[in-house]
């Protein structure tokens, strides 16, 4: 906390928001995990977080020295994992806009986003926010966090870092870029990512 005020800031105001809401858990393993899909989903944490998570992911040396979020990406990873369990390993048709970067891709190419991405089960929540690349994503290791996001209305799918997709087409349609994943599983490999990104709302990744 003392290193990262903003960090300590946006967990409070997920601490507070969590209350607020009455402090749901189930079907999560415990408190900390709800406030960290919280403290996420909050505008104050998940830029420097998934700065950080994409530097971390090029070597288990810069994951061991570098990382500071080692704490929160732990309660993340074991959130998605509990959720996803408890939605019975659900496969989602998920949407993402990105804003500022077109992406490039080839159909028949093998990525995954190196980080924790926000997704939503709405074309019209992507589409509001993508002025430059979409994605249409089939996720099958993305849970859905609707019920612990700072914004539930956005009816967010996060998709975990290790997650790799199949780009399956790319298309364009005046300004924007379109682009369809399917899962092909998990990977911690660290050669297969894209450099860019943070939210669904308003960033690219």
């Amino acid at each position: 906390y003392q290193k990262n005020p903003r960090f300590a800031w946006g967990w409070y105001y997920a601490d507070a928001e969590w209350r607020k809401r009455g402090s749901p858990v189930s079907p999560l393993a415990s408190h900390w995990q709800a406030i960290a899909l919280m403290a996420y989903t909050s505008q104050y944490v998940y830029k420097d977080f998934n700065a950080a998570v994409r530097v971390a992911g090029r070597s288990r040396q810069q994951y061991r020295n570098n990382f500071h979020f080692k704490t929160l990406h732990f309660l993340l990873t074991q959130a998605l994992e509990t959720l996803r369990q408890a939605q019975n390993g659900q496969c989602h048709r998920v949407f993402r806009g990105v804003r500022d970067v077109r992406f490039q891709a080839r159909q028949g190419q093998r990525v995954r986003f190196g980080q924790f991405t926000s997704t939503s089960l709405r074309k019209e929540t992507a589409l509001h926010f993508g002025t430059d690349t979409i994605f249409e994503v089939h996720t099958c290791h993305g849970a859905d966090i609707q019920q612990f996001s700072m914004y539930p209305g956005e009816e967010e799918v996060l998709i975990p870092p290790y997650e790799t997709f199949e780009v399956t087409k790319v298309t364009r349609d005046g300004k924007r870029t379109w682009i369809w994943l399917h899962s092909t599983g998990t990977s911690s490999t660290y050669n297969c990512e894209w450099q860019s990104g943070d939210r669904t709302g308003n960033s690219p990744g």
